[in-house]
C-alpha cells in the first residue's frame, strides 16, 4: 500500500484513502491544541455520489462519532471514516504542503461525485442517484432542479424544487407524475415524496 493508506483496524475494511505522513502531523498537531473531549478526526463525504459532494474533515469529540464509523488509529491520531463515505474515498488524498504563508490541507476525492449505487446503497444515496442522474436532466429543460431534503423515519423522501420549478403551476403535476413516479418504481422501499419548497416566489417559475 502507499504512503499513509491504511485498513481499518476495526473490522477489518479496507479503505483505499491515502493520508500523507505531513497531513498525519499536521492534523495531530492540531488536535493537540483542542480539549480532551475530541477523539480524533473524522472524514465524510456530503451527498456523496452526486455533482454537490464536497469532502469534509472535522474533529471528532465524544459523541460525534457514529457506532458503524471505521476507526483507523495511526502513530498519532485516530481517523474515524464514516461508512457510507468509504467507496467514494477511493483514492482520496488527504496532504499537507507548506508555503509561504503557512502551509495549506489539501483533499482530493475523485470518486466523491461518482454514482457508485447499488441495491444495498443507503435510501437517501440511492434516491440522490435517481434524482441527479434521471430526474433533473428532464427538468433542466425547463430551467428547474430538485434536491433531496431528507428521509423521513416513515420513509417519505422530503424534496426541494429550484430554478424554474420553484413557483411553477405545474409542479404537483410534475411531483406526482414525474419524481414520485420514478422513485417509488425504483426505490420501492420509498412510502412517497413530499415537497418543502416555497412556491409562493414565482421570480423564476417556468409556469406560472
Amino acid at each position: 500500500m502507499s504512503e499513509g493508506q491504511a485498513v481499518a483496524a476495526t473490522d477489518g475494511t479496507e479503505v483505499k484513502m491515502t493520508i500523507t505522513e505531513s497531513a498525519q502531523d499536521y492534523l495531530a498537531e492540531l488536535l493537540s491544541k483542542q480539549g480532551d473531549d475530541v477523539l480524533g478526526v473524522r472524514v465524510f463525504i456530503t451527498q456523496p455520489g452526486t455533482p454537490k459532494a464536497e469532502t469534509c474533515i472535522a474533529y471528532c469529540r465524544e459523541g460525534d462519532a457514529q457506532d458503524d464509523d471505521i476507526q483507523i488509529p495511526y502513530p498519532k491520531l485516530t481517523i474515524y471514516v464514516e461508512t457510507r463515505s468509504v467507496p467514494f474515498l477511493e483514492d482520496a488524498t488527504v496532504d499537507y504542503a507548506k508555503d509561504r504563508m503557512g502551509g495549506q490541507l489539501t483533499i482530493k476525492a475523485p470518486n466523491s461525485r461518482l454514482p457508485r449505487v447499488n441495491e444495498n446503497s443507503p435510501l437517501e444515496d440511492r434516491v440522490n442517484y435517481i434524482l441527479y442522474n434521471e430526474v433533473n436532466p428532464s427538468l433542466a429543460a425547463h430551467g428547474g432542479e430538485v434536491s433531496l431534503v431528507e428521509i423521513t423515519e416513515d420513509k417519505f423522501a422530503i424534496l426541494k424544487f429550484g430554478g424554474g420549478c420553484q413557483g411553477c403551476g405545474m409542479v404537483d403535476v410534475t411531483l406526482k407524475e414525474g419524481v414520485e413516479k420514478s422513485l417509488v418504481e425504483q426505490v420501492p422501499e420509498l412510502a412517497g415524496v413530499r415537497d418543502m419548497t416555497d412556491h409562493t416566489n414565482t421570480e423564476n417559475a417556468y409556469f406560472k
